[in-house]
């Protein structure tokens, strides 16, 4: 049977005109700056006034978002200022309908991909504001929210008692409810994979309960005679957590307690900086250093593909370059030092 013309038309206009409507209301608009609320911002330390200074020079800066039910600034808080510096009174704004949970997600999500930097401290503090507001997610979900490692993720949890959903899931990046413990999921893996080795991968992790990419990488454990569960995580369920800057029992444990900074973080948000973006030399620094970091995990996996003769010329060659990254780190922390010293209060 075919279609009524006019149902179909109706449906058209209809469809178009929820789309017309919602690109109304997620168009810039320009408000009174003197009707905008200060941001809930995730940066500990408020705006830079410097950053404030090089934005007061540029022109066609992106309008800033608001939450539109309190008019408080989520992302743009430097844009307002640098308006202000150029006497303008009013401002371009993109609206957000969200709560304020959802607006804090947005406002630490803005700062990561754009503009000045969170500090270590502002990622690890709106790690702890995430968790307290969706304890269920894991943390991996959460590391990503905060720009961090989701080791770091898990010792904030720990340390400020966090606790995980009541049934002993969390709720991941894709939305599905997993166990915190994921040893066990594992087992169950390797116990269908020896009933069935063949079995297909989804079918795997669907009667294991556990993601396809843990059911391949459980497969192919086995079929290279390893252990289902990485050592590290079999060491972690056996054995209490090492007390916060105790000693770790292995390179590879030292590795996953890192701290350290999210480098894909980072460089996203230093390449769109524009005291970055607009410089020769800035831009060949963001190439520079995308070709030289290494994260921790990184190097757990690809540790084991250097061949036994070759290990003492490698943790030389290791050692060498670290050295020239902790100059290179020194150089940078005196000239901060330096800057700070001088600083306007």
């Amino acid at each position: 049977m075919g279609s009524d013309p006019g149902t179909l038309k109706l449906a058209n206009d209809s469809a178009e005109a929820e789309s017309e409507f919602a690109a109304r209301r997620a168009a810039p608009a320009r408000v009174p700056i003197s009707s905008l609320r200060p941001a809930d911002s995730p940066r500990l330390t408020g705006e830079n006034p410097e950053h404030v200074e090089l934005l007061a020079m540029a022109r066609d800066l992106p309008p800033i978002l608001v939450q539109r039910s309190t008019m408080r600034v989520i992302d743009g808080m430097h844009r307002v200022r640098a308006a202000r510096c150029r006497g303008e009174e009013s401002i371009a704004v993109t609206f957000f309908e969200g709560d304020d949970s959802e607006a804090f997600l947005r406002a630490v999500d803005a700062n990561l991909r754009h503009g000045l930097p969170l500090s270590l401290a502002d990622r690890e503090a709106a790690a702890r504001r995430i968790l307290a507001a969706y304890p269920r997610w894991s943390d991996r979900t959460v590391a990503v929210r905060a720009g961090l490692s989701h080791t770091t993720v898990g010792a904030i949890r720990r340390r400020f008692g966090v606790p995980a959903a009541a049934e002993g899931g969390r709720v991941g990046r894709d939305g599905r409810v997993r166990p915190v413990d994921g040893t066990s999921g594992r087992v169950r893996a390797s116990e269908v994979i020896a009933r069935n080795p063949d079995a297909p991968l989804r079918a795997i992790a669907r009667e294991a309960g556990v993601s396809t990419g843990t059911a391949r990488d459980v497969r192919e454990r086995l079929r290279a005679g390893r252990d289902p569960v990485p050592g590290a995580r079999r060491a972690a369920a056996r054995e209490p957590a090492p007390p916060s800057g105790g000693p770790a029992t292995s390179p590879r444990r030292a590795a996953d307690n890192a701290p350290g900074a999210d480098w894909r973080s980072v460089l996203s948000s230093l390449s769109r900086d524009p005291a970055v973006r607009y410089a020769e030399n800035g831009r060949a620094f963001v190439r520079w250093v995308d070709g030289h970091a290494i994260e921790p995990v990184e190097w757990c996996e690809l540790i084991d593909a250097v061949p036994p003769h070759w290990r003492d010329s490698v943790a030389e060659l290791a050692r060498s370059c670290a050295g020239a990254w902790l100059e290179f780190a020194r150089e940078l922390e005196q000239r901060a030092t330096a800057k700070s010293g001088h600083g306007v209060a």
